[in-house]
């Protein structure tokens, strides 16, 4: 399963009821205003470093970079680009939090 995750933790709790109910080996991409929640000193943060034990953590790459924090991006997660973000789609079955 992806879960597709494009609201910022601060707004809603979408990222939180993610991590909640993914199972193991699941990926979790961050695009849009929840890619903060994967840059250094943002509380999420350290949600997503727990998580990375069972769950393959992702951002969208040009996200980041449109929001100014391509260079605080953790290291718990993955940026991808357009091709990489059709590639998880393709491979699974897809979930989003809105």
């Amino acid at each position: 399963m992806l879960h597709i995750v494009n609201k910022s933790p601060q707004e809603k709790n979408c990222l939180d009821a993610c991590l909640g109910v993914a199972t193991d080996g699941a990926a979790v991409l961050l695009i849009e205003d929840a890619v903060y929640a994967a840059t250094t000193g943002h509380p999420a943060a350290a949600k997503l470093e727990q998580a990375q034990s069972r769950l393959k953590l992702y951002v969208l790459r040009p996200d980041l970079e449109a929001r100014g924090m391509a260079d605080r991006l953790i290291a718990a997660v993955t940026a991808v680009d357009y091709g990489g973000f059709v590639d998880l789609a393709a491979e699974h079955t897809c979930q989003s939090w809105l």
